[in-house]
């Protein structure tokens, strides 16, 4: 499967298809992400044993914060948050994970997993894991940077690694880990508008987290949480008009 064969047509018109407005021109082309990316990314992870004293979570959500997180040690982990140029501008791809898996099935995800002895990094465990589950080749992954790490509520401290993607390359989904492959526009996801928050009842507690639907698919827990730190920060600002209805 091609890339340009997994994005899937939009309709032109589409609220997914229109780009946003109230940001310059090339604000969600390759040229004006890259430029935030270059800029507003972290480009060397937190090291090993370096005390992480904030890391981004659902805990952000919840009334008690950083008393409700997961205590230490966590587990550590990386995805990737694949980054595709596409003539109608950049999108993001996303995996919907197999219904007979034991953990999180059928949830939208990044691809991504648990860092391995034999990672010498965050970008080898993610790289790692996008071949596995994919099969998306490293040497069509430009790494561009961190985003901040991300405190799962299983206690999983997730790095996400964004990496700008070769249009053309060939994916290869495992159909023991991977349903689907699918993208969607960059712009969409940069709405602050479009980052619901919800809840639902988790061990006796009521848990907020962000959730982001789009067209059948619903992003929420973690994936979801990576996408609004995203938009946090490279377009904190961004202005989408009101016709960008869902």
């Amino acid at each position: 499967m091609r890339l340009d064969e997994a994005a899937g047509p939009l309709e032109a018109g589409s609220s997914e298809a229109r780009s946003a407005e109230g940001a310059p021109a090339d604000a969600f082309g390759l040229d004006g992400f890259l430029a935030r990316a270059e800029t507003r990314l972290s480009h060397v992870p937190p090291g090993p044993g370096v005390p992480l004293s904030n890391p981004r979570g659902d805990h952000d959500l919840q009334p008690e914060g950083f008393a409700v997180a997961p205590a230490t040690p966590h587990r550590p982990a990386a995805v990737l948050v694949p980054v595709i140029d596409r003539p109608d501008g950049v999108t993001l791809l996303f995996t919907k994970r197999a219904a007979h898996l034991r953990d999180h099935s059928g949830q939208v995800a990044f691809p991504g997993g648990k860092v391995d002895p034999e990672d010498t990094s965050p970008i080898d465990t993610a790289l790692r894991e996008a071949r596995e589950e994919i099969g998306l080749e490293s040497e069509a992954v430009r790494p561009l940077g961190y985003l901040d790490p991300y405190l799962s509520g299983t206690g999983f401290l997730v790095m996400p690694v964004v990496g700008l993607v070769a249009h053309e390359a060939v994916l290869t989904p495992n159909p023991a880990e991977v349903a689907a492959v699918f993208e969607v526009p960059l712009a969409f996801l940069m709405d602050p508008a479009r980052h619901l928050v919800r809840s639902a009842e988790w061990k006796g507690r009521t848990r907020y987290f962000y959730a982001i639907p789009f067209a059948e698919h619903l992003i929420w827990g973690v994936t979801a949480g990576i996408v609004h730190n995203l938009q946090e920060r490279l377009y904190p600002n961004a202005s989408i008009p009101e016709h960008l209805d869902a």
